[in-house]
């Protein structure tokens, strides 16, 4: 008899562990793997973005893992001429976030852009600057073409759209042909900028957005009014995209009261 009911005692406890294992299974097979938090397929968006949207883009990105905790955000900053032709040559990108109109039409023109996702989004000014404390003295842009100014950053206007805007107001001016032999060219608006806060030029030409995030040059003045086109942002899905629905929300986010909040902050002003 006691060998009888230590067999059964042990089946007993046999019998548990897989009940207890079956239950386990089911749950797993409701809730998926970690839990309810593992539902939600992980996605990294490429985004291509101009230079000048570096600084805000690192919150943007903390505001939008609030928004959607499964998508990642991974950012290429650079000229938007340059990274134009990498999305032309097959770079991987979800999100395109350009600095001018003009790179943007370019991948509309060829096919590259999803129809119907382009957003204007952004608006910001050309400003002229200087080293801090100004030693050459310069007073507005058309010292660029005097004896005041040996050296002078500018965005290379073969890809970088804030020298094309430069051109534009030079050119206005009825300068460039005094400005251009003077000019260190940048590869992006970043550069630009570096080479005033070192000293390394007697003043350059950027964004009032990257002249507001420095506390190393001296602001000199906007460009004057009717001078260049308007410095349109515009954002759009890359039609190639394996995400295009996340890319699309993410867009759409950047249109949210939050991100124009952000985007406010740091100097730009929303296109309605």
């Amino acid at each position: 008899m006691k060998r009888r009911l230590a067999f059964f005692l042990i089946f007993v406890a046999i019998l548990s562990i897989i009940l207890v294992g079956c239950a386990k299974t089911e749950e797993s097979a409701d809730t998926g793997w970690g839990g309810e938090e593992a539902k939600a397929e992980q996605v990294e968006l490429m985004i291509s973005a101009a230079a000048s949207l570096t600084n805000v883009s690192k919150e943007l990105a903390v505001l939008y893992a609030e928004t959607a905790p499964n998508v990642k955000l991974t950012f290429t900053f650079g000229s938007s001429g340059a990274l134009q032709t990498q999305i032309e040559e097959g770079a991987p990108a979800d999100v395109f976030f350009s600095a001018a109109l003009k790179q943007m039409k370019a991948l509309e023109d060829g096919g590259y852009i999803l129809e119907g996702t382009k957003k204007e989004l952004l608006i910001n000014e050309v400003m002229l600057i200087a080293p801090k404390g100004n030693p050459a003295k310069v007073e507005g842009f058309e010292d660029a073409a005097t004896d005041k100014v040996k050296t002078i950053a500018l965005g290379d206007p073969a890809s970088v759209p804030v020298g094309q805007y430069s051109e534009e107001v030079f050119t206005h001016l009825g300068i460039l042909d005094q400005v251009t032999p003077k000019a260190n060219y940048g590869t992006d608006v970043v550069q630009v900028l570096t080479w005033v806060e070192s000293g390394e030029v007697d003043c350059g030409v950027v964004y009032a957005t990257d002249a507001a995030a420095s506390d190393k040059i001296d602001v000199i003045c906007s460009a004057p009014e009717g001078s260049h086109k308007t410095v349109t942002y515009p954002v759009a899905v890359i039609k190639s995209s394996k995400n295009a629905d996340e890319a699309k929300k993410f867009v759409d986010f950047l249109s949210s009261d939050q991100a124009k909040a952000k985007f406010e902050s740091y100097g730009f002003t929303i296109n309605e």
